[in-house]
């Protein structure tokens, strides 16, 4: 069996590099997996990538399987799906998604990896950790039947949470973004859409994803009085003002922070794996398509990545692609 490997790695701030990667052999309770895809989640990663995680969350911001330390160098990454080339019998063929960085085979225990269902294509499956991400939004905000909500943010968490609001009943969603191109994508997730000088106000909740004290302050001006701010957005190192005078006490508004490193209290008796199986069943859903946004080749990433973190090559998820000549078809 070929187990030779090649892993994506950040060498400095702002330059990445694919290394020869040695796999050990696979223990009893561990599989082979070789990458079919993985994903870059454009805000985190390409954070990640400018060097620009603050030293005090160098422990929090580790990745599952992360080598190396911030700012680099440092194999990140978090979104791969592949194929189990090696392991226990139930595995063994199936289509899995892994906490995994970018990197072309790689051995990890069996319980580290999740199935993909039939129903989900591979290509993407890479949404899963993201989808995960919201859904524990989601379970945190706990939105009611027939709320008036807002996503400020048009970013990868942001459309996947608007995705996944426009499946309640009754509720109005509309996506917030100051980049009019993303009504395309609100329409294709079946959600409205706005600019944030003319988004609807009065909303009981508002989702904020932007990352920037700009989408902040708009998020707090759209809630009726008594509404709540979930904040998901990361800032990394940069300060961030929030507008707390005016009429922010008087209104009794309510911003709550969001973090998937920690399973929704709301939902404190479901495990990380309910949580991932849970975000992989809601991939069936084709409109889910609209948030790749890019594709390129494995290879070719040392030259993508500084292109994704400048904005020169604008993405919600940019899809990378593992070319093997000996790895057959795949769904």
């Amino acid at each position: 069996m070929n187990r030779a490997a090649r892993a994506f790695w950040l060498d400095s701030p702002g330059r990445g590099e694919i290394r020869e990667a040695d796999l050990p052999e696979p223990g009893p309770d561990e599989v082979v997996v070789r990458a079919l895809y993985s994903g870059v989640s454009r805000g985190t990663e390409t954070l990640v990538f400018r060097g620009g995680v603050p030293e005090s969350q160098h422990t929090a911001m580790r990745a599952p399987f992360q080598e190396g330390d911030f700012p680099g160098p440092v194999k990140y990454g978090y979104l791969s799906v592949g194929v189990v080339e090696e392991g226990p019998a139930s595995l063994t063929g199936r289509t899995v998604f892994c906490l995994y960085p970018h990197q072309t085979r790689y051995v990890v225990p069996a319980a580290a990896v999740t199935p993909v269902p039939e129903s989900v294509p591979a290509g993407r499956a890479v949404l899963a950790g993201t989808v995960e991400t919201a859904v524990n939004a989601l379970w945190d905000a706990a939105p009611l039947l027939g709320d008036r909500i807002a996503v400020v943010g048009g970013g990868m968490v942001g459309c996947s949470v608007a995705a996944l609001l426009a499946r309640f009943p009754g509720v109005r969603v509309q996506l917030v973004d100051a980049d009019p191109a993303r009504a395309e994508t609100a329409e294709a997730l079946g959600v409205g859409f706005a600019l944030p000088p003319a988004a609807d106000g009065d909303c009981d909740l508002v989702v904020h994803a932007s990352a920037s004290e700009q989408g902040l302050a708009r998020a707090l001006e759209l809630l009726r009085p008594e509404g709540t701010v979930v904040e998901l957005s990361w800032y990394g190192d940069r300060n961030v003002g929030v507008p707390l005078g005016e009429a922010f006490h008087s209104r009794r508004l309510t911003i709550r922070g969001s973090q998937v490193g920690t399973v929704s209290p709301a939902r404190a008796h479901r495990g990380y794996g309910d949580r991932l199986a849970l975000a992989l069943e809601l991939l069936a859903d084709p409109a889910l398509d609209a948030l790749v946004t890019g594709e390129s080749p494995f290879e070719e990433l040392p030259a993508v990545m500084p292109r994704l973190a400048s904005g020169d090559i604008p993405a919600l998820c940019h899809r990378v692609r593992y070319d093997d000549p000996g790895a057959g078809t795949h769904a």
